[in-house]
């Protein structure tokens, strides 16, 4: 016996073109991630006080010290060894590709490119590229940045001449110029220590101390020739340094990227604080380092204000310490090349890209920061 027949309701059907947006939406919706990272550095640029309020001094500084931490337990860079591995895949992939042995599937490998690019977009924002926009340095210090005569940019060169031939005749060389006494992993220790010392006299809160150790770069040679001194990387917060340049620089750059884990990532702030920290290191390669970071700045903003001045100041340092400059010089001048042109030319956008108009010419602006502080130390109005 047949049962009752059942009605069927006839199937809704949706519009062709909202069941696309749908799967579309669900596929790509990680295209939004760059979207409200410009929404966040949109509101951090209206909002200075916000940025160092609630993300610098609170959200940022959480975030730094728990990932720091755990990356710190490695003694070799994580980010070098991403960047080796991911080297190693390309040539694989490339090689099995070539032999037939693996077919690309083209688009499935640009869709997850496209995908990790906006993840990584969005990570970067989180984890230190909102810090950019806090208050600058010098408002945070109570220190007055202005214009300044000639005259005190030369006072400025002249007293740090006269530490730089001081520092420098009680350190050890190799050959003529300034060597460093420690290796690699104990002067990243001492680093560490210069930094707690700066921490500890500004009470811990401008500069906290934080549970992240540097991480010499074991195959500098690759920074040196993009005229890296040191990469500050956000994804693992580790502060890597090329410690095959000369080795007077190595411990203010050292400092320098212990300053942007600090939440400090403009690049003028970042060489101030590493010579303040230098300032206070107990440990004479850490002083005459920063000196001469300090210097280097002040004696070319001065020979481009004052030849005749430059040319005072330039007669009064010691044949040592002319030496070490004389070797930086050609240390890097022998790297010179494409490969460095492209790498300037990057770093230079992706410092305009983050609030730093004057791209690579922001380091110089460090000289703003010793100006003032010249004047705040000598009772200058």
């Amino acid at each position: 016996m047949r049962g009752t027949p059942v009605l069927r309701e006839k199937p809704k059907v949706g519009h062709p073109y909202w069941e696309w947006f749908q799967d579309w939406l669900k596929e790509w919706w990680v295209l939004g991630l760059p979207l409200l990272s410009w929404g966040l550095i949109w509101i951090a640029g209206h909002s200075p006080q916000w940025v160092e309020s609630w993300y610098s001094t609170k959200v940022y500084l959480i975030i730094a010290t728990c990932l720091g931490a755990v990356t710190s337990l490695f003694p070799f860079s994580l980010m070098e060894l991403g960047i080796l591995a991911a080297l190693v895949a390309v040539v694989v992939l490339a090689v099995l590709g070539m032999t037939g042995k693996l077919r690309f599937r083209w688009k499935k490998l640009l869709k997850y490119g496209i995908k990790l690019a906006c993840v990584l977009v969005l990570a970067f924002t989180l984890l230190c590229g909102l810090n950019y926009y806090r208050p600058e340095l010098s408002q945070l210090m109570g220190m007055a940045v202005m214009e300044s005569p000639v005259s005190e940019l030369e006072g400025l060169c002249q007293e740090l001449a006269q530490k730089a031939n001081t520092l420098r005749e009680q350190l050890d060389q190799r050959g003529q110029v300034m060597a460093l006494k420690t290796g690699n992993l104990e002067l990243m220790d001492q680093a560490r220590e210069t930094m707690g010392s700066l921490s500890q006299n500004s009470g811990g809160q401008l500069f906290p101390k934080l549970p992240i150790k540097p991480k010499p770069v074991l195959n500098s040679w690759w920074m040196s020739m993009l005229q890296l001194t040191g990469i500050y990387c956000p994804w693992t917060a580790e502060a890597n340094v090329n410690v095959a340049a000369p080795d007077y620089s190595i411990p203010s750059t050292t400092c320098h990227e212990l300053a942007h884990t600090c939440g400090f990532m403009r690049e003028d702030e970042a060489n101030f604080i590493a010579y303040l920290a230098c300032q206070e290191s107990p440990y004479l390669e850490f002083q005459y380092s920063g000196v001469m970071l300090a210097l280097l700045h002040a004696t070319n903003r001065l020979y481009s204000a004052d030849a005749e001045g430059f040319s005072r100041v330039w007669g009064t340092l010691s044949p040592e310490v002319l030496l070490d400059f004389a070797d930086n010089n050609d240390y890097w001048a022998k790297r010179e090349g494409p490969v460095a042109e492209i790498s300037d030319a990057v770093n230079d956008v992706y410092l305009k890209v983050n609030a730093q108009s004057d791209g690579v010419q922001s380091y110089g602006r460090m000289v703003d920061l010793l100006l003032a502080d010249y004047r705040q130390r000598n009772g200058i109005l």
